[in-house]
């Protein structure tokens, strides 16, 4: 394995729709010449917003009218995974790797462990009871904190998810349908039973995180025209975030 080298970008933007472009942003200028380096991005919605996976249906995940009512609105993100809510509480981390660097991250099972194993020590050195659980959510005490998906292309992949830390928890049952999908370990609870809150600030996460991927140096620059492309043309589009 060679030796990590993390550069953080510690940024959110204006909206949901270019917070999700910066992410997929970041995963297509890894493609480009040497930029090959791995970047841990922190970031946190100031409004709430309902984040789709990549071939979830809306009708199936979503309590659409719920929504409309509230003014929330429902994007969809490039990786996969079953819906989220997301809004202020809940810290967002994203992680891009190229496989130049890491070239056992092509098998998906490995990407998952990679990320979500120091991450789960990281977290465990605060609270101990922290496990991981299903296919990628990390759990304390069997309650749902953190849910994780990834996005892949041809040299590089896309592995991010949410922490929650100080998130009302009602948003996630009053604006998501029961979960078509689920996890074994959730025994068919409601989501009210099944979620719950990292009991830690946000500024002690932002820490873990740095610490966990040795974040020391500041990204120097980020794609800001492939950003804005992609929230342009797909993340702003009713055609990409309802098309299923």
């Amino acid at each position: 394995m060679k030796k990590r080298t993390m550069q953080l970008l510690d940024l959110t933007l204006e909206s949901p729709a270019a917070n999700l472009a910066l992410d997929e942003a970041l995963l297509l200028r890894a493609a480009e010449p040497g930029m090959a380096g791995e970047v841990l991005r922190l970031w946190e919605s100031t409004v709430p917003a309902i984040i789709l996976g990549r071939s979830s249906r809306c009708d199936q995940e979503v309590d659409l009218s719920a929504c409309q009512q509230r003014g929330i609105p429902v994007l969809r993100r490039c990786s996969g995974g079953a819906s989220v809510v997301i809004g202020p509480g809940c810290l967002m981390y994203s992680l891009i790797v190229h496989y130049e660097r890491q070239p056992q991250l092509r098998s998906i099972t490995t990407a998952h462990d990679y990320v979500l194993d120091p991450l789960r020590r990281a977290l465990s050195s605060l609270i101990p009871m922290v496990q991981r659980d299903g296919t990628s959510d990390l759990t304390l005490n069997g309650y749902k904190f953190s849910g994780n998906s990834l996005k892949c292309t041809s040299q590089s992949v896309l592995y991010h998810g949410t922490l929650l830390y100080d998130f009302p928890l009602s948003w996630i049952s009053d604006l998501l349908l029961p979960a078509p999908r689920q996890p074994a370990y959730r025994e068919s609870r409601d989501h009210a039973n099944f979620v719950t809150n990292f009991p830690a600030s946000r500024e002690t996460l932002r820490h873990v995180l740095k610490n966990a991927w040795s974040a020391d140096h500041e990204l120097g620059d980020w794609p800001r025209e492939i950003t804005r492309r992609l929230q342009r043309d797909r993340y702003s589009c009713h055609n990409w975030n309802h098309r299923h």
